[in-house]
């Protein structure tokens, strides 16, 4: 079997999966112990999902979520860029890892990609607009400003 065969396959997941899914995205520190108590299976039960959920891609990594605006970036952005054609892959790849850029995305319609960046303020909001208009592969970009966040859930498993 090639190494990308199921990278596409949809995986089938019980209630047993998603109970698994739901407490960790509550609580990534929660022990197997406890997940296996909640559930009333056993901790190997827990531990056997936990590896398929992991392998098959399900659940890509363990990572804390983090509240940026008590780091001091309280300016969130929503940003499109138009891209001249035929380099949109090299520019994302050079760009995408940017510090202040939380999310990348690319896009039908009147821009090639739609970044979610955070800032400290509009003065570094501003250099970094500049630093995209700078380059060569970037026709032009719209910015708004995110006055209010009403939801903001990237790591949900309400959708389950």
């Amino acid at each position: 079997m090639k190494e990308n065969e199921n990278e596409n396959e949809i995986l089938e997941i019980d209630d047993i999966d998603r109970e698994i899914i739901n407490l960790f995205n509550e609580d990534g520190r929660m022990s197997y112990r406890k997940i296996a108590k909640i559930l009333n299976v056993s901790i190997g039960t827990v531990h056997n999902r936990m590896e398929k959920l992991t392998k098959k891609g399900v659940i890509q990594k363990f990572t804390p979520v983090i509240d940026h605006s008590k780091l001091g970036y309280n300016l969130t952005t929503i940003i499109g860029v138009r891209v001249k054609g035929g380099v949109l892959e090299n520019w994302e790849g050079r760009t995408a890892y940017h510090k202040n850029i939380l999310c990348m995305y690319d896009v039908t319609g009147e821009f090639d990609a739609i970044l979610i960046a955070r800032f400290k303020d509009t003065s570094e909001l501003d250099q970094f607009i500049k630093s995209l208009l700078r380059e060569p592969d970037v026709q032009r970009t719209y910015t708004q400003t995110v006055l209010n966040i009403v939801k903001e859930d990237l790591s949900s498993s309400k959708m389950l």
